[in-house]
């Protein structure tokens, strides 16, 4: 949000003194945008970096705020997890080599991190998603221990009336409910800002929507999550339902997600776009102000509209439009936060070369958008992106075109131009771009991980494999070769694991369950069939309630088909967490003599582990 001292508003006062706030801010904007104040005559860029922090064994390292300590630089900062960090670039001015010294300074940063984060054993990780996480990452004790996180989870909470609902279909399916915001933790992204003027700022932002589908689509490289195959940029749907208010939405009066795209373009002034998204959303948090920001401005003072962004920290636009003040001078920006993380520095300072490069090199047949194009197909343009990747097929100027051949004939020619334009060097807008051909014609960070994770797991269980790609990411990161580049990953891969194995990884995660009233014989029958020597049983919420095993069946007197599984099942279940270690698996197996161990977490059956597995 950018503003570290918030707390839920809770009274009507309190509300009252917020909006009379938000309202000042909106009048000192109109006065600003009118008196002609808002920087014009210079163009900087800006980037947020996010990343992962890792183990020795590739999975999350709660470690942010011990390692923010050993940092000691106001630029580096928290994250929702507490297993991320953000960097905060220095902005500079878009010209000559400036995406080389933004490639260097991210270079430099990373390295310090590194070099910190090895004193405590960690890592640093650049990726969309981490492939490593688990449901026990999502807990709220990985939550980092700032107050404006708990309070916009707290928040949120209340807001929904109940738990989260997270359902992700892509080639899997990812069906479940959780109890915080911290599906959020999941994604880590790479935002790239760009200074747009006030004059020209609604084009600007329209032409910013029109491009998002194309400039994603050869950008992707998160299809993971929970080891589940989903989107070629599942954080595109994960952030969209993991801050979603809309359970409440008949109080709220929202018409769509606070993580959206938008649902039009954007209106002919700038004031008016920051309206609107005031009588969309309901504020949420609020803060200390001092002074009014229209009398400040009145008084000679160019205000920071703290009320206005902080709503608008709370609204996460893919393209989101943003006011600031530098040196004394406002100024207003669009901040692209649908870019992931990674795979690669190089990869990441490509894409956003590329994107500046588009927004800068918009041609004359691109202004006024909203009069010659229909916004839905620009949102749906958006969404196959996020899903399909490079099979996408756009609608563009009236056809449907395939990703490679839009961008390839048309968009990286207008980036070129636009770079040119704005001073950029020309070899380093001819290198960054070339990245970006590269992953046209090769494989980009979607396809490298897609092709690599089911070559693993020909040969490994889902958690070794994911384990598997996230050392390699960390590999080709470290030599600094782009996606394009990477080899998929196959039988002989050159990547140590370590020796500790725990039972999420070797138990089996598709089981074979049964209800409390399903008929003895049917299951018997079924138990025949599948070859199984037993059958968890479970209620209508998942929690396990017993289990069949061939041994009841044979030592049950009376017909089976008149007896239900209630009545023969075991009901003193002895079971195991996912997080244990496996010899403790195997010396309860040995120590019980039984052939199964159900896996339990929190009373809901997730796996089962047998003597085979062990």
């Amino acid at each position: 949000m950018g503003i570290k001292v918030v707390r839920k508003i809770d009274s009507v006062e309190e509300r009252k003194r917020y909006n009379e706030h938000l309202l000042a801010d909106i009048r000192a904007l109109e006065t600003i945008c009118r008196q002609g104040l808002i920087e014009e005559d210079v163009v900087r860029i800006g980037a947020e970096q996010e990343l992962c922090l890792v183990d020795r064994n590739w999975y999350p390292a709660p470690l942010a705020m011990e390692l923010l300590e050993r940092l000691d630089n106001e630029r580096f900062t928290t994250e929702i997890a507490k297993y991320n960090l953000e960097i905060n670039l220095d902005p500079l001015v878009l010209e000559g080599k400036c995406f080389r010294t933004l490639l260097r300074g991210l270079r430099a940063d990373l390295k310090y991190v590194a070099e910190k984060g090895a004193e405590l054993d960690t890592k640093v990780l650049l990726t969309g998603i981490l492939p490593t996480i688990s449901l026990k990452h999502l807990r709220i004790d990985y939550m980092a221990p700032i107050d404006r996180y708990h309070a916009l989870n707290k928040l949120m909470r209340e807001l929904r009336g109940r738990e989260f609902d997270l359902h992700i279909k892509g080639i899997d399916e990812v069906s479940l409910k959780h109890d915080s915001v911290l599906f959020e933790g999941c994604n880590t992204s790479f935002q790239a800002h760009l200074q747009i003027g006030a004059k020209d700022f609604c084009n600007s932002y329209n032409w910013a929507q029109m491009i998002s589908g194309p400039v994603l689509s050869i950008c992707t490289n998160s299809p993971l999550l929970l080891g589940k195959e989903l989107w070629d940029e599942t954080r595109i749907a994960l952030f969209t339902q993991s801050i979603d208010t809309r359970a409440s939405s008949f109080y709220l009066n929202e018409r769509e997600a606070r993580v959206s795209f938008g649902d039009n373009w954007a209106p002919e002034n700038v004031a008016d776009l920051f309206k609107q998204e005031v009588l969309r959303f309901r504020s949420l948090l609020t803060s200390d102000f001092e002074g009014f920001s229209d009398e400040q401005l009145a008084e000679g003072k160019i205000p920071k509209l703290k009320a206005l962004n902080l709503h608008n920290g709370t609204i996460y636009r893919w393209n989101r439009a943003c006011y600031g003040v530098t040196e004394g001078k406002p100024h207003l920006r669009i901040e692209n936060r649908y870019l992931p993380a990674g795979p690669t520095v190089t990869d990441e300072v490509a894409n956003m070369a590329f994107w500046v490069g588009l927004m800068k090199g918009r041609p004359k047949q691109y202004d006024d958008l909203h009069l010659k194009y229909d916004f839905r197909d620009v949102k749906s343009n958006f969404l196959q992106a996020a899903r399909h990747g490079m099979a996408t097929r756009f609608h563009w100027a009236g056809e449907l075109i395939a990703a490679d051949t839009l961008l390839e004939e048309v968009l990286i020619p207008i980036a070129y131009r636009g770079l040119i334009d704005c001073g950029v060097d020309h070899e380093d807008a001819s290198y960054f771009l070339r990245v970006i051909r590269n992953r046209i014609h090769h494989q980009d960070g979607s396809t490298w991980m897609r092709k690599s994770y089911r070559a693993l797991r020909t040969h490994m269980k889902k958690t070794d494999a994911c384990r598997a790609l996230s050392a390699a990411i960390h590999t080709y990161q470290f030599r600094g070769i782009p996606v394009s580049a990477w080899k998929v990953l196959k039988e002989d891969m050159d990547i140590k694991l370590e020796s500790e194995k725990y039972v999420n990884q070797y138990m089996n995660r598709n089981v074979q369950t049964v209800r409390i009233d399903d008929n003895a014989g049917f299951i018997e029958q079924l138990m025949l069939w599948r070859g199984i020597h037993h059958m968890p049983v479970i209620d209508d919420k998942g929690v396990l309630r017993g289990i069949v095993t061939t041994t009841d069946l044979d030592q049950t007197e009376g017909d089976l088909e008149q007896l239900c599984v209630a009545s023969i099942m075991k009901k003193n279940v002895i079971t195991i967490s996912p997080y244990e270690h496996i010899s403790k698996a195997r010396e309860m197996l040995l120590l019980h003599h039984i052939g199964s161990l159900p896996v339990v977490q929190e009373g809901y059956l997730v796996g089962i582990i047998t003597k085979n597995d062990v």
